[in-house]
């Protein structure tokens, strides 16, 4: 079969210049099915006893301080009974921990906001910044 017509005759078949893709395409998808069907079986792999190992983090939770104020405005570290003083040091010391304390505030809804206030500002002196505030649900 030639690609050229010497004769000039058109004859009833024109010239296919153009690669018929269709036969190129079913080969391929053969090949493929071939493999995927093929490959699991060609897999072969020692069998080896691994050992269990846990890659996660271990992360120690820090611990929670609970800094109370009562409707007089008294400080409670922890349920215990202490002075403005007393509580700069206590905050300062729990700042050098690592990692930082978390520290939960419950303050009487009667206090003054004097007494809050002063607590917060002696907290952000010291370095905490790990410092929330404990409500009660309605």
């Amino acid at each position: 079969m030639s690609f050229s017509n010497p004769t000039g005759d058109q004859g009833d078949d024109p010239l296919m210049t153009e690669i018929n893709m269709t036969p190129l395409v079913d080969v391929m998808l053969v090949l493929l099915i071939i493999f995927i069907i093929t490959l699991p079986v060609i897999h072969q792999a020692v069998k080896v006893d691994l050992p269990k190992a846990n890659s996660a983090r271990n992360e120690t939770k820090p611990e929670s301080i609970q800094v109370s104020i009562d409707a007089r405005g008294q400080i409670f570290w922890n349920s215990s009974p202490i002075d403005l003083p007393t509580f700069v040091g206590y905050a300062e010391k729990a700042a050098q921990k690592e990692p930082q304390p978390e520290v939960n505030l419950r303050a009487d809804k009667e206090v003054r906001y004097d007494s809050v206030a002063q607590v917060l500002a002696a907290s952000k002196r010291a370095g905490l910044t790990k410092l929330g505030f404990i409500t009660e649900p309605q």
